[in-house]
C-alpha cells in the first residue's frame, strides 16, 4: 500500500486567511491614524489626502489612485471574508451550540472568536458600502467633503458602527494570529498570552478613542460649515486645481 498523500489545502487556506487578515489589520491601523489628521487641522487632513492622490510625487492630484488602492483593499477584503466563512457557523443551530459552550466554559479566547464572527458579519456589509464609495467617489475626500458625507449624507451612524466593528475585529485578529503562529511562545506561555491580551485591549481602547474623536470632529465641521455655496476646502499654501 502506498502512503496516503496529505492534503495541504486547508493549511494553505489558513495561511492565506492569516496573511490577508494581517494586511487588512495593518491597513486599518494606518487608515484610522491618517483620518485622525483632521484632529490636528483641516490643512493637515487636506495634505494627507493629496499625498495619497500622488501630489508629492507627480505635482498634480490623481484621485484615481484612491480608487485603485480602495479596489485593491476591497479585493483582499472579499478574499479574506470568503476564507473566513469556512469557519463560520453554517446554521443557527451551530451558532447556538457554540454560544452555549462558550458561555458554559467561560473561556475568554472563545468569546473573542465569537466577537470576531459578529463583527466580521457587520463589516461585510458596512465595509463594502464604505469601500464602494471610496472607489466611486475618490475626489470627495477631504476636510469638508468627508464632513459633508458624514452629516449631509447621513453616513455618521454607519461609520460609528464600522469603527467599533473594524477596530475590535482587527486587534482581536492580530492577537489570535500571534497565538496561532507561535509568537506567544517563551519561558511562560501563560504570561505571554496575558501580556498580548492586555496589549490587544489597550490598542482597541486607544484606536476607538482616536476614531471617535475624529468622527466627532468631522461631524462638528459638517454641522457648522455652510456647504450651500458649494465651495469646498481651499488650502492657503497649496493650489492643486481641485478643492476638498
Amino acid at each position: 500500500m502506498g502512503i496516503k498523500k496529505i492534503d495541504k489545502t486547508p493549511a494553505r487556506l489558513d495561511f492565506l486567511q492569516s496573511f490577508t487578515g494581517l494586511v487588512l489589520a495593518i491597513f486599518i491601523m494606518g487608515h484610522i491614524l491618517f483620518e485622525a489628521s483632521i484632529l490636528i487641522s483641516n490643512e493637515m487632513m487636506y495634505r494627507v489626502t493629496i499625498m495619497f492622490e500622488g501630489y508629492y510625487f507627480f505635482g498634480e492630484t490623481y484621485p484615481g489612485i484612491i480608487s485603485f488602492l480602495a479596489s485593491a483593499i476591497f479585493i483582499i477584503f472579499i478574499l479574506h471574508a470568503g476564507l473566513a466563512l469556512r469557519k463560520f457557523p453554517a446554521s443557527y443551530k451551530q451558532y447556538k451550540t457554540i454560544k452555549e459552550h462558550t458561555k458554559r466554559m467561560k473561556h475568554e479566547d472563545s468569546s473573542l472568536w465569537m466577537i470576531q464572527v459578529i463583527t466580521g458579519f457587520i463589516m461585510f456589509f458596512i465595509g463594502s458600502v464604505h469601500l464602494y464609495i471610496m472607489i466611486a467617489q475618490p475626489s470627495n475626500i477631504g476636510p469638508f467633503a468627508s464632513s459633508s458625507r458624514v452629516v449631509d449624507e447621513l453616513m455618521g451612524p454607519l461609520y460609528f458602527l464600522l469603527l467599533l466593528s473594524v477596530i475590535s475585529h482587527a486587534f482581536i485578529g492580530l492577537y489570535r494570529l500571534a497565538l496561532k503562529w507561535g509568537f506567544m511562545e517563551g519561558e511562560n506561555t501563560e504570561i505571554s498570552r496575558k501580556r498580548f491580551k492586555a496589549l490587544m485591549k489597550l490598542m482597541i481602547a486607544a484606536y476607538i478613542i482616536i476614531g471617535l474623536a475624529s468622527l466627532a470632529k468631522y461631524t462638528y465641521i459638517g454641522l457648522t460649515h455652510d456647504f450651500s455655496d458649494g465651495v469646498k476646502y481651499k488650502s492657503e499654501t497649496i493650489n492643486v486645481g481641485e478643492d476638498k
